[in-house]
């Protein structure tokens, strides 16, 4: 823990694009260390089951670009209250707005914590700029493609052991093509939220929404990008990928769909409307 950093407290379920919104915005006021609430205490407090256990909810949080730290033991016996360790003393707290209240003050003014207070105006919306192009590295280039519609922790694992290839870029089909290939009903979230959530993980060097069409959607991205490697996994396994590779002199590779090891395999088919 340093002088300013902020504890971002809850059980982090699930994670949409304003949880990541939050925890982006909190980064910028120091290291984010997130206080994770254990499975019992989501039950206790917020009077449900939790959707995703405590392990694999850990697991996404640790690989957020906007996460410092994450800490388990800390559930609190009230939601407007901290399981405060020594130590603690000059961190900030950082809440949204809409569950800002005066017990939450009060503790921190009579625990000698700063409180500070993301305004709902500032959590709304997506960046609008994609991330500056990466530098130039040594690495080779690796590109994976994919929809990445309800996103969860398989996603996460899929970057984490691609990205031990080379640097990783990541396209995501864009909404047209999504629809075209699966049908009606998909995506369930538009190109640009998919994109920024793809773009948090720390795994990822640059996440694009493909400008192509079928099952090549990305082929404008990777004459732009000039990838080493081309990426995917049993599901993703394509001929016309297969044959592009060939034909473009990119070494194609097939991964296997394996889970971090003790958590549950997942597919964004499954989690649909979960």
């Amino acid at each position: 823990m340093t002088a300013n950093s902020v504890v971002a407290s809850g059980g982090f379920d699930d994670l949409r694009s304003a949880q990541m919104r939050f925890l982006e915005e909190a980064a910028k006021l120091g290291p984010v260390h997130v206080w994770l609430w254990s499975d019992a205490a989501i039950a206790r407090l917020e009077g449900r089951k939790a959707k995703f256990p405590q392990a694999e909810r850990e697991y996404v949080l640790r690989a957020i670009r906007y996460v410092d730290a994450v800490c388990l033991g800390c559930d609190p016996t009230e939601p407007d209250c901290l399981a405060l360790p020594d130590g603690w003393r000059s961190a900030a707290w950082v809440v949204e707005e809409a569950s800002d209240n005066r017990a939450k003050r009060a503790y921190c003014q009579a625990h000698g914590l700063q409180y500070r207070v993301l305004r709902s105006e500032d959590l709304r919306g997506l960046p609008g700029e994609l991330p500056d192009p990466p530098a130039a590295s040594a690495r080779k280039r690796v590109l994976v493609t994919g929809c990445y519609d309800w996103f969860h922790s398989g996603h996460v694992r899929f970057f984490e052991e691609v990205s031990e290839l080379g640097d990783l870029y990541v396209v995501v089909g864009h909404d047209a093509n999504i629809k075209l290939l699966k049908g009606a009903g998909h995506p369930l979230f538009p190109e640009g939220e998919r994109r920024y959530l793809v773009q948090s993980i720390r795994y990822v060097t640059q996440a694009l929404v493909s400008t192509g069409q079928g099952w090549l959607d990305a082929e404008p991205e990777i004459r732009r990008i000039k990838p080493h490697i081309y990426a995917v996994n049993e599901d993703g396994d394509r001929p016309e990928k297969r044959q592009y590779c060939e034909a473009h002199g990119i070494e194609y590779r097939v991964l296997k769909r394996r889970p971090k090891e003790g958590l549950p395999r997942r597919q964004s088919t499954d989690l649909r409307g979960f």
